[in-house]
């Protein structure tokens, strides 16, 4: 029992950790945003993401783009959204219906707060190189990166999944991180958002995804 609540206190105090890397990691970003210094290296950066002789074309052969296309919608917020009430749905059936609920909560909540920073920031989009897919709204943060954290790192998180080994949950928490910045390279390679955009998003999204967990743990243990 006091090797549990020493597991138990070590995994808090890393949440903590964490969680504060990700907030400050925000913030700093958020600060030097417009700054001379983060332009050149958001420009730098982008362009070693297009084809050196031609800036109007991404790096590598057309399956390239096409695949960055592919990948930039795992982080739809329609998609996502979709899939989050599919998830839910599926908890509610297996009598699971608080924990669909707080689910459900922490993914809606998230896309409004990244709204409200979209239009907090109003930060252009690039426009050093054609857009190669459609965009709607302001750039800072990358809304596409921000939902796939949020969403990912929320499945992962949910204590109804058992994991029989220790090496499961390192999988499933891998994957929860390997997506987003999947995602997040697509939106920089296809000239829609600067780098710090997109790790801006990364930071959002991880952060309100475990800052919901870490509040709602005691009660979702008892879901």
């Amino acid at each position: 029992m006091n090797n549990d609540l020493f597991l138990e206190s070590k995994v808090t105090r890393s949440n903590l950790v964490l969680l504060s890397v990700l907030f400050f990691g925000f913030v700093l970003l958020a600060t030097l945003v417009h700054t001379p210094i983060v332009a050149h290296i958001d420009s730098s950066l982008l362009f070693a993401l297009r084809d050196s002789h031609d800036v109007r074309q991404g790096w590598g052969p057309d399956w390239v783009g096409s695949l960055m296309r592919d990948i930039t919608a795992l982080g739809s917020n329609w998609l996502l959204g979709f899939f989050s009430l599919v998830l839910a749905g599926y908890l509610a059936l297996i009598g699971k219906g608080r924990l669909a609920l707080y689910f459900l909560i922490v993914i809606a909540s998230g896309m409004v707060f990244s709204f409200l920073l979209k239009w907090g920031f109003s930060r252009p989009r690039p426009e050093l190189v054609p857009h190669a897919t459609k965009v709607y709204t302001s750039s800072f943060p990358s809304g596409h990166a921000m939902s796939s954290a949020l969403f990912f790192l929320s499945c992962a998180l949910l204590p109804d999944w058992q994991y029989p080994k220790r090496s499961a949950a390192r999988w499933w928490l891998g994957v929860a991180v390997l997506i987003p910045l999947c995602v997040a390279l697509s939106r920089v390679y296809l000239g829609v958002h600067w780098p710090t955009d997109v790790i801006a998003g990364l930071c959002a999204g991880f952060f309100w995804a475990l800052l919901c967990f870490v509040l709602a743990k005691p009660h979702l243990e008892r879901c």
